[in-house]
């Protein structure tokens, strides 16, 4: 079956095992996002007397943070071990933990630490999982790898919320943490059987077109995309194009995240249940799975960088929008345009990344891509609870819009382009 799926989506089996990895932690955040909120409302806290929305917005947030500010951490020792699987193993099985534990947390406090234990998790499985997706890929195919990487953790992140309305309103709390850890014991189950160790080394073979150094003119120095990460002994500080990616999926997170923290405000506002906002939620990932591989496609035959930049450019204006809905039926469809906009940085910048990372330090660099993805997890309900808690409810999306557009000059002025004009086509001669 797994072979079939590998087939079908034109990549390797180890790439959809990985993927299924990513959709099972991202299947279980998704869905503390719908009821953690709900799980808080329920029991107020007399130890912290804050807002709600604040008291929400902290509790997603310090999950985002924490496995964003770890990441580089755990990405630096897998490349000082030299191996990934371990990595991935521990980190599914310290998220399942955590996961059932939230079944005895009866004060808030409790909720704050094991979202922290998921934060460690998830940094943990992150950067190990795109170095072996990197390893075991080429780079006229990554774009492809990684957008079914990202679609996988797209299903993950969509099917989240759908089970946790359903489960929280015909089953209550438990039943929601137990699907979620299920989900991560086969994920740790179908790593174990199916994914190799890929040592430095070991990488994928590179065709000649696009990954053999090409001359400049009368023998000139190499100029080709390649290079960087050929050439280069992995540094102190990630190179510009990586914080810019930085910068960018920094931004993604926070638009698709801050509704989040706003779950009881949408509620009320459109008149709808937690069944509504889980819909409405997943909307965005839903549209997704329909984009998400052909964009990452798409990329490998015109390049990365303007992708991105149009995805961003697109996403400014959308999450403006959020602070006008009127209806479920106007969050959910600019949830499915959200999600066109989003796939257009994600599997782009994940596969530059995997592009230009320096050769012995894949792990170290490709952390802060997927730090940015983390801060922006942390800050997006944490910059939406607080702005409008106390300031007004349009003003996080006006903020977060702004963002984008600030996040799309910096791609623009600072990232590389590791696809050539005509290389494709080139290749496929």
């Amino acid at each position: 079956m797994l072979k079939r799926a590998a087939v079908l989506l034109k990549t390797e089996p180890e790439v959809i095992a990985l993927s299924f990895a990513r959709m099972a932690d991202a299947l279980g955040n998704s869905l503390l996002i719908i009821i953690i909120p709900l799980y808080i409302a329920a029991q107020p806290s007399a130890s912290f007397p804050l807002p709600t929305e604040l008291l929400v917005g902290v509790a997603i947030s310090l999950y985002g943070f924490i496995f964003a500010f770890s990441q580089p951490f755990w990405g630096y020792a897998s490349d000082r071990l030299g191996k990934r699987k371990p990595f991935i193993l521990a980190g599914l099985l310290l998220m399942t933990g955590a996961t059932l534990g939230f079944m005895f947390a009866d004060r808030y406090l409790w909720i704050l630490v094991l979202r922290g234990l998921q934060g460690v998790g998830v940094a943990m499985i992150i950067p190990s999982v795109l170095v072996l997706i990197s390893r075991v890929t080429v780079r006229r195919s990554r774009g492809n790898a990684m957008g079914v990487y990202s679609t996988f953790r797209m299903v993950g992140f969509a099917t989240g919320p759908l089970l946790a309305g359903i489960l929280h309103v015909k089953f209550g709390f438990n039943a929601a943490f137990m699907v979620g850890a299920a989900f991560l014991i086969v994920a740790m189950v179908l790593v174990q059987v199916t994914v190799k160790e890929r040592p430095l080394g070991t990488d994928a073979p590179a065709e000649a077109p696009a990954e053999a150094p090409v001359g400049g003119p009368a023998g000139g120095p190499d100029h080709s995309p390649a290079s960087p990460a050929q050439d280069q002994s992995p540094g102190i500080l990630p190179s510009a194009t990586i914080l810019g990616l930085m910068v960018s999926t920094i931004v993604l997170a926070c638009s698709l995240s801050m509704i989040s923290a706003l779950e009881n405000e949408f509620n009320e506002r459109l008149s709808q249940t937690a069944l509504g906002f889980g819909v409405a939620f997943s909307a965005l990932t839903v549209s997704r799975l329909f984009v998400q591989i052909p964009i990452g496609r798409l990329s490998d035959r015109i390049g990365r960088k303007g992708i991105i930049i149009g995805g961003l450019l697109a996403l400014a204006p959308l999450t403006v929008l959020f602070g006008y809905v009127t209806s479920t039926g106007q969050l959910i469809g600019l949830r499915v345009l959200q999600g066109v906009a989003t796939a257009g940085v994600a599997a782009p910048a994940f596969a530059l990344a995997g592009d230009l990372a320096r050769k012995g330090g894949e792990g170290r660099e490709m952390s802060f891509v997927t730090m940015g993805f983390g801060l922006g997890m942390g800050l997006g309900p944490l910059i939406a609870g607080g702005l409008a808690g106390y300031v007004g409810f349009k003003v996080p999306f006006y903020v977060v819009g702004g963002f984008a557009l600030g996040a799309a000059a910096l791609v623009w002025r600072w990232a590389e382009e590791s696809i050539a004009p005509g290389e494709w086509a080139l290749d496929e001669v």
